[in-house]
């Protein structure tokens, strides 16, 4: 059985960022020098040899097949027991909930007390749904009203994090390690988008390695060469 979750790998890469800004500031023939480093060659992408000094941590996650999970957010009130929490729902986020959820739940004028309770009824209403979640420990003295965070599983899929995305328009662009100091855009089909990982329909195979934290800095330098991304 494949395993659920992928560990995120974090790489320290040499020098992109003040690559990224000589190329800003510097005359054209300092521009034409920085361009020989960090071109985006069509297929061939970015490379990032030892010789640049280290000025960025670019984290790389890979493509995998995990739990999506769509955090349904909704206004609770607390019962007299201090125990039970009580909400409703209404639209198509009123369909995913089901008895057994974790849900997180925590007072606003307190958000720093989380409080993990389970939903332990769903009662259908003409607009959705009510909700009820029980505390594994009783409520905050004198707080009342609470925000409950229903996490609803939606499945396993295959999957790469929601910071890995670019967004342009309808297309979604994440950028693959090719090898290690190389990077090449790729464009990608997206499914449902959960709370920390998006759905990948097509675009992506089961374990490439994509850039999460950092991604902006290549898109951008992308973008200044004016190439297209890969297909």
């Amino acid at each position: 059985m494949r395993r659920s979750f992928v560990t995120a790998k974090a790489m320290t890469l040499k020098r992109p960022v003040l690559l990224l800004m000589s190329f800003l500031v510097a005359g054209p023939a300092g521009a034409q020098d920085v361009r020989q480093h960090t071109r985006l060659a069509g297929p061939t992408g970015t490379s990032i040899t030892e010789s640049q000094a280290a000025a960025l941590t670019l984290t790389l996650s890979a493509a995998s097949l995990r739990p999506v999970q769509t955090w349904i957010r909704t206004a609770g009130t607390i019962d007299k027991s201090g125990k039970i929490l009580a909400g409703s729902l209404s639209g198509s986020e009123a369909s995913l909930v089901k008895v057994g959820q974790r849900v997180r739940a925590f007072p606003p004028s307190s958000k720093s007390s989380m409080y993990q309770a389970y939903v332990t009824r769903v009662v259908p209403s003409a607009s959705g749904v009510r909700v009820e979640a029980s505390l594994t420990a009783r409520g905050r003295q004198n707080a009342t009203h609470y925000v409950m965070e229903i996490v609803a599983e939606r499945g396993p899929f295959l999957s790469v994090a929601n910071e890995a995305i670019i967004e342009e328009g309808d297309r979604h662009v994440v950028y693959v390690q090719r090898q290690p100091g190389q990077y090449v855009p790729q464009e990608i089909h997206t499914g449902i988008q959960g709370e920390l990982y998006t759905q990948v329909l097509d675009g992506l195979d089961e374990g490439a390695e994509v850039v999460t934290f950092g991604s902006f800095f290549i898109d951008a330098e992308h973008k200044l060469k004016g190439s297209e991304p890969v297909r």
